[in-house]
């Protein structure tokens, strides 16, 4: 089942870009943060969906929020991903699933292809929107739209 909206996200450990240990804790409960999961580099919704938070993503650190991206490919293959596009948030590298675990990230088409999920934590470290949608274009807006709810509360 995963996480859930409401919940509040364990700390876990991962590796980033750069090769380095990710502590959820350095961000989780203090910042606001988007972590959205998504399939693959390189592939053509992805390569979009990255963009498009690429291009918001001013609006983002305005608000104070970190964008954090997530998908099975290697800390290689999301080093050239960001320099390709040039992305300025941070990527996890989820090789084993243990993050799609815990977040309960379903798989799509027939669970041949991983699940694109969107999560809205608050800077308490509460899951204030999921969502789940292999439409790649909608991630962006619906996540600016719930940080600024959060935000003007």
């Amino acid at each position: 089942m995963g996480l859930q909206v409401g919940d509040k996200v364990p700390e876990f450990i991962a590796t980033n870009d750069k090769g380095e240990h990710f502590l959820s804790s350095d961000i989780i409960g203090k910042k606001n943060l988007v972590l959205y999961f998504y399939p693959k580099n390189f592939t053509p919704g992805c390569t979009k969906e990255a963009c498009n938070f690429r291009d918001s993503y001013v609006d983002f650190e305005n608000l104070g929020v970190e964008v954090i991206g997530i998908s099975a490919d290697s800390i290689k293959s999301h080093t050239r991903f960001k320099n390709t596009y040039k992305l300025p948030f941070m990527f996890l590298s989820d090789s084993n699933g243990e993050l799609r675990k815990l977040f309960g990230v379903k798989s799509e088409v027939l669970g041949l292809l991983p699940g694109r999920e969107t999560y809205v934590i608050d800077e308490k470290g509460i899951i204030q929107l999921k969502f789940n949608s292999m439409k790649a274009s909608e991630h962006v807006s619906k996540a600016l739209e719930k940080i600024k709810e959060i935000v003007n509360e």
